[in-house]
C-alpha cells in the first residue's frame, strides 16, 4: 500500500471538503459540479482509511488491556482478524481508477451491414440502453437520429446523464464504458419470408461526455458546413439550412447534427459530440503510452471488434471478451443488463488488481 499516495489523496479530500463548504464555489455551477464529483470519488477512500485507522487504534488498546486482563484477549484477536480485510479494501481503493468514471456518456449507435434488419437491431439497442438508463434513474437525451423506413434507426446519438453528483464517483461511464464495439444479432428478420436465421450487426460507440474545460477546440481548426435536414427516403423535413456538419481538420473527425430546428442548436449539439470524441482520442493516446498492465483492461478492446452476440432463437446473450453467457436475452433487451455489466466490472477489477501486482513486482 502506498502511504504517500494515501496521504496525498486524503489531503486532496480535506481540501475539496473545504472548497465545497465555501458558498462562493456555487457561483460557478460547472466548477461546483466538478469539485463535487471528485469529492464523491474520494469519500469511500476516506471512509476506508478512517475505519482502518480506528481498527488499528482499537487493536492497540485491546492488546494493552489484554496484558492486564485475559478477558480482553478474545477482543484483540477478533480485531486483528478483521484487519486484513480492511487493509485489502483500502489497497483496492488506492489502485488508480478510470479518470472518467464520474462522467456522463455520449452514445452513438450505427446500423451496420444488413440493411433494414441492422437498422431494426440498432433500434433494439437504443431501447435497451434507454430502458436500462430509466432503471438506474438516469436522464436520456436524444441528440441526433436518422430513422429507417421500417421503424429502426440508421444512426442515433444520445446523452445519458446521472442526476446530481453520482455516489462514490460512479457515474454513467463507470457502468457503460465497456459497451463500445460491434454487437451482433442472430434472428429471423421481419423481412425474411423463408424463416431463415440471418446475422447482422450494429456498432456502438460509448464516449465519456467532455466538458469545455476537458477539451480545447480551436475554432480555426473547424470546417462548418450547413445543409437541409432530411428524413427517411431523403424527404425534406426542413425548409431551411439548419443541419450542421463539423469537420475537425487536425484529426479528420466529422460530426453531423440535424435534430434541432435551429442551426445554432445543431451546432452546439455537434460540438458536444466532437468534444467527447476528442477526449476519447486523447485517452487512447495516453493508454498507448502507458504500461502493458494499464492497458490490460476489458474496456480497451478495439471498437471494431465483435464484443457481444444476441441470439434470439436460443434467447441467449454472449459477451465474447469474458466468456459470459446467459439465457435471458428478452430481459436484457428490456433493460436488465446488471448481469453482464457486473461480470464485465468484475473482470476489469481483476485485471486492474493483476496489473497493480505486476507493477509491484517490477
Amino acid at each position: 500500500m502506498s502511504s504517500e499516495r494515501l496521504a496525498a489523496l486524503l489531503d486532496e479530500y480535506a481540501d475539496l471538503e473545504k472548497r465545497l463548504a465555501d458558498p462562493a464555489i456555487h457561483a460557478d455551477q460547472n466548477m461546483a459540479r466538478r469539485v463535487g464529483r471528485r469529492y464523491a470519488e474520494l469519500v469511500p477512500l476516506h471512509k476506508a482509511a478512517s475505519e482502518l485507522e480506528q481498527a488499528r487504534a482499537d487493536l492497540a488498546a485491546a492488546k494493552e488491556l489484554a496484558a492486564e486482563d485475559p478477558a480482553f484477549v478474545g477482543e484483540a484477536e477478533a480485531i486483528a482478524a478483521a484487519l486484513p480485510a480492511l487493509e485489502e479494501g483500502l489497497a483496492e481503493l488506492l489502485i488508480p481508477r478510470d479518470p472518467h468514471d464520474a462522467k456522463d456518456v455520449i452514445v452513438e449507435i450505427k446500423a451496420g451491414e444488413g440493411g433494414e434488419e441492422s437498422a431494426l437491431f440498432a433500434g433494439d439497442l437504443l431501447r435497451m440502453y434507454t430502458r436500462y438508463a430509466e432503471r438506474c434513474g438516469w436522464l436520456v437525451e436524444v441528440i441526433d437520429a436518422q430513422d429507417s423506413d421500417l421503424g429502426g434507426v440508421k444512426d442515433v446519438s444520445l446523452a445519458i446523464k446521472s442526476k446530481g453528483v453520482p455516489e462514490g464517483g460512479n457515474g454513467v461511464w463507470s457502468r457503460l464504458k465497456w459497451e463500445g464495439g460491434v454487437h451482433r444479432v442472430q434472428r429471423v428478420p421481419v423481412t425474411e419470408s423463408q424463416g431463415r436465421i440471418h446475422t447482422s450487426a450494429a456498432g456502438v460507440l460509448m464516449l465519456p461526455e467532455a466538458e469545455e474545460v476537458d477539451v480545447t477546440i480551436d475554432p480555426n481548426e473547424l470546417r462548418i458546413d450547413v445543409f437541409r435536414s432530411s428524413g427517411p427516403g431523403g424527404q425534406s423535413v426542413n425548409t431551411t439550412d439548419s443541419a450542421v456538419r463539423i469537420t475537425h481538420l487536425p484529426t479528420g473527425i466529422v460530426v453531423s447534427c440535424q435534430n434541432e430546428k435551429s442551426q445554432l442548436q445543431n451546432r452546439e449539439q455537434a460540438l458536444r459530440i466532437l468534444r467527447a470524441r476528442l477526449l476519447a482520442v486523447a485517452q487512447e493516446q495516453a493508454d498507448a503510452a502507458a504500461s502493458d498492465a494499464r492497458k490490460a483492461q476489458v474496456r480497451t478492446v478495439d471498437r471494431s471488434e465483435r464484443i457481444r452476440t444476441y441470439n434470439f432463437p436460443q434467447n441467449r446473450i454472449t459477451d465474447h471478451r469474458i466468456g459470459y453467457t446467459a439465457y435471458n436475452l428478452d430481459l436484457a433487451l428490456a433493460g436488465e443488463l446488471d448481469g453482464v455489466l457486473a461480470a464485465l466490472a468484475e473482470a476489469d477489477r481483476a485485471a486492474r488488481l493483476a496489473g497493480e501486482a505486476e507493477l509491484g513486482r517490477r
